[in-house]
């Protein structure tokens, strides 16, 4: 048990000190220049077609959404049909 132990308590060790070595790029001025360059897109359209993706549906979401907010609003306000 106590070698078991050990054994964990090294590979824990070992990739909680790997992982401090490496070192991410810094990419915030790459990120600065394009999203200060004036090209005429609005921001949030910027970073691509991953962007435009993610805010075309963002926009069908929130428009399908209300759309169904109102006829379930409409739904409820007319009264029931007796049987």
């Amino acid at each position: 048990v106590y070698l078991l132990f050990q054994a964990l308590r090294q590979i824990s060790q070992r990739t909680i000190s790997t992982a401090s070595r490496r070192q991410l790029e810094n990419r915030i001025s790459e990120n600065q220049k394009l999203f200060q360059e004036d090209n005429g897109l609005p921001v949030h359209l910027k970073g691509g077609a991953k962007d435009s993706l993610l805010y075309r549906t963002t926009a069908g979401l929130t428009l399908f959404g209300t759309m169904y907010t109102v006829y379930y609003l409409l739904v409820s306000s007319l009264p029931k049909k007796p049987n």
